[in-house]
C-alpha cells in the first residue's frame, strides 16, 4: 500500500485512490479531490449510489451508509405499500360489519317482543339498535376517511424515497471519502468492490424488506401468509408455543426451594449480620433524642465539610423534624447508610483487583452488568425466597443494584493510575502495600469517590422499591401515597428522601474535597 501519510502529491493521491477504489479509479480521485480541497460541503455526486442505495454501500463495504439507508428506504416504500395496496381502514371497516350484525339481532328481538306483546323489551331493543347505528355510521366514516387518505400516503413515500434517493447520490462519495482515510491508515479497512459483502448486503435486503413490507402494509398478515401457503405461518408471533416455559419455571422453583432448605442457616446469619448493623444504626439515629443526633450530624457536617454543608445539613433536618417525618427518615438513613457501607466495604477492594487483574474483571464484568441491568423487582423474588421479608433483605437488594458503580469506577481509578508515576515509587523503594496505600489509592481518589456518589444515589432509589418486601421508613410513605393518589404526602415524602440522601453525600464529597485541599 501507499505511504500511510495524509499528504500525497497529484501523483501519489491518484495512485492511492486508485488502490482503493479498485473500479471507477478515475472517478473517485476526481472526486476526492474536490471533496479534500473543499472547504464544508462538497457537491459529489454519484449516480450508483443514487440508484442502488444500500447496495453500493454493501459492495464498497460502506456499511454504515448500507444500514442508515436501508432502514430509511423500508420506511419510504412501507408508505408507499400503505398507499398502493395497504387496506386502509379495515379495523373500522370490521368493526362497522360487527355493529351491522349487532343492530339486526337487536331489531329481530324487537320484532319478537312486539309478536309477544312485550312493548317495553321492544322499545329497549329498538332503542339499544339505534344507538349502534350512531355509531356505526361513526366508524363508516372512519372507514372512508382512512381509505382517502391512500393518494395522500402514497405521495408521501413516494416524495420520501426520491429525497432519501438525493441524499444517497450526495452523500455516497463523503462517506467513501472517510472510508479511504481509514483505508490509509489502516490496510484492513474494506476497500473495492467485494463480491461477497454484495452478496452479503442482497441478502440482509431480501430478509428484511419483503417481509416487513408484508407485515406494516397488509392487514392480518399471518392470515395471509396461511391462505398463501395452506398452513400457519407467522411473521407477527413466535410460532413456538410456551410449551417449555413452564416446566422451567416448576425446574426453578424447586432450585429455589432446596437452597431455601438446605442452606437456611447460611442465610439466616446473613440476615442476622445485617439486622445487627440496622438495629446499632438505629439506636444511635432514633433511640437518641432528635436534638442530640441533629447537633452531633451538624457538627460533624462543619468538621468533615465546611460551614455551607453544616448550614444545608441543619436546614435538611429541620424539614424533616417539623414535618413530623424525623423517625421514619432515620430509618431511611439507616437503610441507606448500611447499604451503602455495605457496598463501599466490599465493592472498594473488588474494584482494585479488577484494576490490577484484567483477567479478574473480564469475568466480573457481566455479573456486574447482570446486577446493574436487570429490574430491580426482579431481585425481590430470589431475595424473598431466601431471606424472607423486612429490613435486612431491602438492604441485600439496595446491595445488589448499587454496588457494580462503586467497582466499576475504583477499578476504573485504578487502570487510570500513570505507570510512569508507579515505575518510580517502585524504584524508591515501594512495596506493594505502599504502592497500593500512598500512589495508587490517592490517585484513583476522584473516580473511587464518584462511586461512592452514585453507589449513595442508586442505594436512595431502592428505597420505595424495598418498601414492598416491608423495610419500612419514607418508602413505606411514597408506596402508600402511590396507591392512594396522595399527591402531597407523596411530594412531601420525596423531598425527605432527596434530603437524607443529598446530606450523606455532601458530608462524604465535602470530607473528601476538604482532605485534598489540605483544609
Amino acid at each position: 500500500m501507499t505511504d500511510s501519510g495524509l499528504e500525497l502529491g497529484p501523483s501519489g493521491l491518484d495512485a492511492s485512490v486508485g488502490e482503493f477504489a479498485d473500479q471507477n479509479q478515475d472517478y473517485y480521485t476526481t472526486e476526492f479531490a474536490k471533496i479534500q480541497g473543499t472547504t464544508g460541503f462538497a457537491w459529489s455526486w454519484n449516480t450508483m449510489a443514487a440508484l442502488f442505495g444500500p447496495m453500493w454501500g454493501a459492495a464498497r463495504g460502506v456499511w454504515g451508509f448500507f444500514w442508515t439507508f436501508l432502514v430509511l428506504e423500508l420506511f419510504a416504500l412501507v408508505q408507499v405499500g400503505r398507499g398502493l395496496w395497504g387496506e386502509l381502514g379495515a379495523e373500522h371497516l370490521q368493526k362497522y360489519e360487527k355493529l351491522l350484525t349487532n343492530i339486526a339481532k337487536r331489531e329481530q328481538q324487537a320484532q319478537e317482543a312486539l309478536a309477544a306483546g312485550d312493548q317495553a323489551a321492544a322499545d329497549t331493543a329498538m332503542k339499544v339498535a339505534d344507538n349502534l347505528k350512531k355509531v356505526a355510521t361513526r366508524a363508516k366514516e372512519q372507514a372512508d376517511l382512512a381509505a382517502n387518505e391512500a393518494v395522500t400516503i402514497l405521495l408521501i413515500g413516494l416524495g420520501l424515497l426520491v429525497l432519501f434517493k438525493i441524499v444517497e447520490g450526495f452523500y455516497a462519495n463523503v462517506a467513501y471519502e472517510k472510508q479511504y482515510l481509514k483505508w490509509r491508515a489502516n490496510a484492513s479497512t474494506p476497500s473495492g468492490v467485494n463480491q461477497m459483502t454484495t452478496l452479503f448486503g442482497a441478502v440482509l435486503l431480501i430478509l428484511i424488506w419483503p417481509l416487513t413490507l408484508f407485515r406494516f402494509t397488509v392487514t392480518n398478515p399471518d392470515d395471509k401468509l396461511s391462505d398463501l401457503f395452506g398452513g400457519r405461518l407467522s411473521i407477527t408471533q413466535f410460532p413456538v408455543n410456551k410449551e417449555y416455559f413452564a416446566p422451567i419455571a416448576t425446574w426453578l422453583d424447586g432450585g429455589f426451594d432446596w437452597l431455601a432448605n438446605n442452606f437456611g442457616d447460611v442465610f439466616d446469619g446473613v440476615t442476622a449480620g445485617i439486622r445487627w448493623v440496622l438495629d446499632g444504626l438505629e439506636i444511635l439515629l432514633i433511640q437518641t433524642p432528635w436534638p442530640v443526633v441533629m447537633i452531633v450530624i451538624v457538627v460533624m457536617a462543619f468538621r468533615l465539610a465546611g460551614p455551607r454543608v453544616a448550614v444545608f445539613t441543619a436546614a435538611s433536618l429541620l424539614y424533616l423534624a417539623f414535618m413530623g417525618l424525623w423517625e421514619i427518615s432515620m430509618i431511611t438513613v439507616a437503610l441507606i447508610g448500611a447499604g451503602a457501607f455495605l457496598c463501599v466495604i466490599f465493592g472498594i477492594p473488588l474494584g482494585i483487583w479488577f484494576g490490577k487483574s484484567k483477567r479478574a474483571y473480564t469475568f466480573a464484568e457481566p455479573v456486574l452488568d447482570f446486577m446493574q441491568t436487570m429490574p430491580a423487582f426482579v431481585y425481590l423474588i430470589p431475595i424473598i425466597a431466601f431471606f424472607g421479608t423486612g429490613k435486612p433483605p431491602g438492604v441485600l437488594a439496595t446491595i445488589i443494584f448499587a454496588m457494580p458503580p462503586v467497582i466499576r469506577l475504583t477499578a476504573l481509578g485504578m487502570r487510570g493510575v500513570p505507570e510512569a508515576t508507579k515505575e518510580a515509587a517502585v524504584a524508591f523503594g515501594c512495596s506493594k502495600w505502599q504502592l497500593l496505600r500512598n500512589v495508587e489509592i490517592p490517585l484513583a481518589m476522584p473516580s473511587i469517590m464518584t462511586g461512592i456518589n452514585q453507589t449513595i444515589l442508586m442505594s436512595l432509589s431502592m428505597v420505595v422499591i424495598a418498601s414492598l418486601i416491608g423495610a419500612e421508613g419514607l418508602g413505606a410513605l411514597i408506596l402508600e401515597a402511590l396507591q392512594y393518589a396522595a399527591k402531597g404526602q407523596g411530594l412531601l415524602g420525596g423531598l425527605a428522601i432527596l434530603f437524607c440522601a443529598m446530606v450523606i453525600d455532601r458530608i462524604a464529597q465535602g470530607m473528601y474535597r476538604r482532605k485534598a485541599e489540605g483544609l
